[in-house]
């Protein structure tokens, strides 16, 4: 049974081995301290965080989340440990919310974080809501601490105002507000690298398709933690229901031509409602309260068999959204399935280790064959914990594998890799899709499966092709020249496929290559006619492209801050602006510097995008002075590396750009038919 605790109770623990669950409404930074018995820290090294997340029997996340799920084993903490503190805390300098007490209903279930303790079995021991929190952007949510020899846990609450540095400064640690600084700059580079999960909204319908469950509460799909890998049907023990399942797209509607700012409502939506006032939950421009059913199922499987995957099976409102929410389902599934591998994996190896350390250490192992049997006892018991839960991680993949095989062929042009039958029958679009694929994703237990990666639109983060020299997985190098032309081949590809995807018109591309460098990999934009202008060459080409755009930047903003959209210059082209940099740093200014600083901040609000073709090394001349560029912009690479992770465990993913087939006119052929429909409409 759950004991409810209220701040300042306590409740006792059953075991050792246990998890502690988070959810919030807001991406928040979890974190343990380690401390005496009177809860002193000794140092940098008694806290976890996502910049050093595992200590001895202690493990956080490694990033910012909505939800998080902390591993605690109780048994490995070291004798002078007596007081495990879980902390969280709002990151610093983004754009969520600055203080718990801002956290917006919507977003959560509950209307406050809630946390959760946990047995492997998923069994919940104890679980805490915290409320009263307002001016605070950190909390001591709970902590675990030993008494008399047995562990307990207490609902603590306590929130401070000055964030992380002020709570470690309670707890005497020395170095308070550099560890607070190093944490927040570790928290800012993990969201630089994290896939942007969809918005969070109402939960979405996913099946089960036989591997382990990933439901919370009432069958709702958000995001739980890993279930326990030593069960063959997965645990997830009850909690609380969490959006942020794979996107219903109620709440974020895709962009539709006309410049948007902070705080507007785009056209053909609801404007927000008053303070204090009722929220319009409604779809707009639909009645009905809530998305149709998924279509029929398959036809059963054999008894003892699971389900067969059948395309589109998750709620939406139409097959384009239904598949974006399986395919984000998928991506979900395989990152947890694969955490839960993962951490059998450790335990066994902590397991095998700790029972070769007692056998080596008990004398009456060193005479005759005892201690001989008892390694291989050991060794034994870890090969048969690992075995099951690679039984399991192979179920489970081998589900995936057969739902992507179904899912695959199904997806529409926006969703679809250049080799899909689907190009062969394109026609420009009349409306904006949901989300564009941008590249493949794998892990390397379920190398069998790539899952598509679909980011939503429009863009809210500029894009950086990471052209610098770097090994492949593969065991290739490329040289510096090559790695500049795969970057800019990549950021044709992915301009491409947005030409593609929106409606004629709404889309316009320019390009800056100062030294005229990438005239080759750009020919396919060129000669098809689809550019805005050519691309700009030498200082003062790049100068005008990036004033003109600058200048569009300004003028939709102060038309929008001044409530008078409609007041903007005639001429002005509302449509989507995506500008492709070549070869940066070289040819470009401390100004030229600025402006692109500027469109990477302020022009994904505004319509305005930014793809950056460059070697970060060759800019190391500029300092720190680029270093927010960078986390603005999502990187990307021309050949397969994993430096990307998931919103949910914060794996590394292996991302694999999506490169035209060798000898393939499928993109000469898009585009002619994109240049064809951009002059029926004058553009």
């Amino acid at each position: 049974m759950t004991a409810e605790l209220t701040r300042g109770q306590n409740h006792p623990l059953p075991g050792a081995r246990l998890e502690i669950r988070i959810s919030a409404g807001t991406p928040v930074v979890a974190g343990a301290t380690l401390g005496d018995e009177n809860g002193t820290v000794h140092g940098v090294e008694g806290v976890a965080h996502p910049g050093a997340p595992t200590l001895p029997g202690l493990e956080v996340s490694r990033q910012a989340a909505a939800d998080h799920c902390l591993a605690v084993d109780l048994d490995a903490m070291p004798d002078t440990v007596h007081r495990v503190s879980v902390l969280l805390a709002l990151p610093a300098g983004g754009s969520g919310p600055a203080r718990f007490g801002a956290v917006a209903a919507p977003f959560v279930a509950v209307a406050a974080p809630f946390v959760a303790v946990t047995g492997l079995d998923g069994d919940e021991v104890a679980s805490y809501t915290l409320t009263g929190l307002e001016a605070e952007s950190a909390v001591v949510a709970l902590e675990l601490y030993r008494r008399q020899g047995a562990w307990k846990v207490r609902a603590v609450g306590q929130g401070y105002a000055g964030g992380l540095a002020e709570l470690f400064t309670d707890q005497k640690l020395s170095g308070a507000h550099q560890l607070a600084a190093s944490i927040h700059e570790a928290v800012a580079s993990g969201l630089a690298r994290s896939i942007p999960a969809p918005p969070a909204t109402a939960p979405a319908h996913r099946p089960d398709h036989g591997t382990a469950p990933r439901t919370g509460p009432g069958g709702a799909s958000g995001p739980v933690p890993p279930t326990s890998p030593y069960d063959s049907q997965g645990a997830s023990g009850p909690g609380p229901q969490t959006p942020g399942a794979p996107g219903q797209h109620g709440a974020q509607q895709p962009y539709t031509g006309g410049p948007v700012g902070p705080g507007e409502p785009a056209a053909g939506q609801p404007a927000a409602p008053a303070a204090g006032g009722p929220i319009d939950y409604s779809h707009p421009r639909r009645q009905t309260a809530a998305p149709p059913p998924p279509p029929p199922a398959a036809p059963p499987a054999e008894p003892g068999q699971p389900a067969r995957p059948v395309a589109g099976d998750a709620t939406g409102w139409s097959m384009e959204e239904r598949l974006y929410n399986q395919v984000w389902g998928m991506f979900e599934d395989l990152a947890r399935t694969t955490a839960a591998y993962r951490s059998a994996v450790d335990f066994a190896d902590s397991r095998m280790e700790k029972e070769l350390d007692q056998a080596l250490s008990d004398p009456r192992n060193r005479i005759g064959g005892q201690g001989d049997a008892a390694r291989e006892a050991a060794r034994g018991r870890h090969a048969q914990l690992v075995s099951q839960a690679r039984e399991v991680l192979d179920r489970d993949v081998a589900q995936l594998v057969a739902e992507a095989e179904v899912v695959e062929p199904a997806l529409p042009a926006a969703f679809a890799r250049w080799d899909n039958p689907v190009w062969h029958a394109y026609r420009v679009p009349m409306e904006i899709p949901m989300a564009v694929r941008l590249g493949d994703l794998h892990l390397p237990e379920a190398d069998r499966i790539r899952v598509p990666m679909l980011i939503r639109l429009p863009l809210e983060r500029g894009l950086w092709i990471d052209s610098g020299r770097s090994a492949s997985l593969d065991g290739s190098f490329a040289d510096s020249h090559e790695m500049r032309r795969l970057g800019l081949e990549t950021a044709v590809a992915h301009a491409a496929r947005l030409l593609a995807v929106y409606p004629a018109g709404e889309f316009t591309v320019h390009v800056i290559d100062p030294a005229g460098s990438g005239a080759q990999a750009l020919a396919p934009l060129v000669r098809s006619g689809v550019l805005a202008a050519p691309p700009a060459q030498g200082a003062a080409g790049a100068a005008d492209v990036l004033t003109r755009l600058t200048q569009r930047v300004d003028l939709v903003q102060m038309a929008l801050r001044g409530g008078a959209p409609d007041a903007l210059p005639p001429g002005l082209d509302t449509s989507q602006q995506l500008l492709i940099v070549n070869d940066f740093p070289h040819g470009f200014d401390d100004r030229a510097v600025n402006q692109l600083r500027y469109l990477a901040d302020e022009g994904p609000a505004v319509g305005v995008h930014l793809m950056m073709v460059a070697d970060r090394e060759e800019s190391a001349g500029f300092g720190p002075l680029l270093d927010p560029l960078w986390r603005s912009l999502l990187r990307l690479t021309p050949v397969a590396d994993d430096h990307l992770a998931d919103p949910w465990v914060g794996h590394a993913w292996t991302y694999e750009p999506p490169l035209v087939p060798p000898g393939s006119q499928v993109l000469q052929q898009v585009l002619a038919q994109v240049a064809a429909a951009r002059g029926s409409w004058g553009r």
